[in-house]
């Protein structure tokens, strides 16, 4: 069995159309992200709406053929979901230690991956969700348990966490391992995008964090939320109709990234 099951995640791996479609789930989150960009810039302007995930993929469902788009995305992200857990679980010549360190950068991906992919299915066949107040009722429930505080604390430190880490990875580069990265100006657009991008993705991953700590600390569960709330964090800011518009650039610079990487991206097993 243990060979079996080897002998299939290898042939997975190596399957070309596996390839093609993981690669247009690179493509698909890129557009999701430009969605939420133009989403955060026009609430920036005043706009009523949600600046996330669900409200992206709900103006994409009042289009013509918003449907047909929304399953295009959903086969994209889940596909590339399943990429991210075959990365973290197929069987590899690692030490102990780096096979867990895989399992715990590749897993958590591959998992929310599919979970936007189920929620982009669900909206094409006619559901409205708002991540927002789903975040503010799910703190509510876990403030209600004897440890509550500090499991949500503790989730709030680690969304901040991930957020430092994708600023880092944006200032320091690292993307690039990621990536085949081409000579010249295309080269350097695409660094430059990863850059903007990594950074200002990271920045609004803290803010989320950060709100969710205060909800914990608090103990006041409208104060938690997803990308939404923290948009309206930064809006509250001075000057902060201007940042988040600078938010919402950088988030086009990801989405920008992340369709380029659909053509450069690393697949190698």
């Amino acid at each position: 069995m243990p060979s079996s099951a080897r002998s299939a995640a290898r042939e997975a791996e190596a399957n070309p159309a596996f390839r093609v479609i993981a690669r247009a789930g690179y493509a698909a989150n890129g557009i999701l992200h430009l969605l939420i960009g133009g989403l955060v810039i026009a609430v920036g302007f005043g706009a009523r709406e949600d600046s996330d995930q669900t409200g992206a993929f709900r103006a994409l469902a009042a289009v013509p053929l918003g449907a047909a788009a929304l399953w295009a995305l959903a086969i994209g992200l889940v596909t590339l979901g399943a990429w991210h857990l075959l990365q973290a679980f197929a069987p590899r010549r690692f030490t102990v230690w780096r096979r867990i360190g895989r399992i715990a950068t590749e897993a958590p991906q591959g998992l929310i991956f599919v979970a936007v992919g189920l929620v982009s299915a669900s909206v094409a066949l006619g559901a409205r969700p708002h991540a927002e107040q789903a975040a503010e009722s799910l703190s509510e429930a876990v403030l209600t348990w004897p440890v509550g505080g500090f499991v949500l604390g503790a989730v709030g430190l680690a969304v901040a966490g991930v957020g430092i880490g994708f600023v880092w990875m944006g200032l320091r580069r690292s993307f690039h391992s990621k990536v085949r990265t081409p000579d010249g100006p295309a080269g350097f657009a695409l660094s430059a995008l990863g850059v903007i991008g990594f950074a200002a993705k990271g920045v609004a991953l803290i803010v989320v964090g950060v709100l969710v700590v205060v909800a914990a600390i608090t103990v006041e569960p409208d104060t938690a939320g997803g990308l939404d709330g923290a948009t309206s964090a930064v809006i509250a800011l001075p000057a902060g109709p201007v940042l988040a518009s600078l938010v919402g650039l950088g988030f086009l610079a990801y989405g920008a990234f992340t369709v380029f990487r659909a053509r450069y991206a690393r697949l190698d097993a």
